[in-house]
């Protein structure tokens, strides 16, 4: 599998090299410096993850994962500066999935990439089959295909995983840690800001006012509900 570094420094790019030696599966490390070289080497190199760093010169890493969104849910770690929290919360609304933060350790970088390939590259034949009707709602979860109102509605891997989740229990209030759990693994269940991001990205794309949501709601003390008849 590949893994595309995009960073300006070159330190950082051979620390997170040295880092892929010790995967679990073989890791091939493709290497970029800036927006664009990044950008040529996805259409060239089709890797399976990146790991990006937003504070790129010339052009940023934000505007790299917007490019990539608009066509891809290619898994992206993105990496930014200690304290910077509004960055780690944008790029996630910009559809990261996932962050570290500068400086970083090597071992948990590495976990951390090994964790998304695993959620992101989980075989079709461990999903379930067949179609969840939601409300105007129609979830094609063989096929990862959701339609709102008879409309198709284009979602992340991680939007879509998150939405069959509340779907398949509709009506009953999830916490907070089983969604975590389900989506993004156990080590994740005290990440609430992960879900939270990734919730106003489905009511984003999901509800007439995202402001008021009525399909994904709120469950106070306890997570969210997918409201459907």
């Amino acid at each position: 599998m590949k893994v595309l570094i995009v960073d300006d420094e070159p330190d950082v790019r051979s620390l997170v090299r040295s880092a892929l030696q010790y995967a679990r599966v073989p890791l091939e490390a493709i290497e970029a410096a800036d927006a664009e070289e990044a950008l040529a080497a996805v259409a060239a190199a089709r890797p399976d993850i990146i790991v990006l760093d937003l504070a790129l010169p010339a052009r940023d890493g934000f505007s790299v994962l917007e490019e990539l969104r608009r066509t891809s849910d290619l898994p992206v770690i993105v990496l930014t500066a200690r304290g910077l929290e509004h960055d780690k919360i944008r790029g996630l609304e910009l559809g990261a999935d996932d962050y570290m933060t500068k400086p970083f350790s090597p071992r948990e970088l590495l976990a951390r990439i090994e964790t998304v390939l695993r959620r992101t590259t989980r075989p079709r034949g461990e999903s379930p089959r067949g179609v969840i009707e939601a409300g105007p709602l129609r979830i094609d979860i063989g096929g990862r295909r959701v339609f709102l109102s008879g409309e198709e509605v284009r979602l992340t891997r991680t939007e879509f995983d998150l939405l069959a989740e509340l779907a398949a229990r509709r009506g009953e209030a999830l916490p907070h840690e089983t969604l975590l759990e389900k989506v993004w693994g156990p080590e994740y269940r005290g990440e609430n800001h992960y879900l939270k991001v990734y919730i106003g990205r489905l009511r984003d794309k999901l509800e007439d006012d995202a402001s008021e949501p009525r399909l994904i709601v709120n469950v106070r003390g306890v997570g969210y509900r997918l409201n459907a008849p």
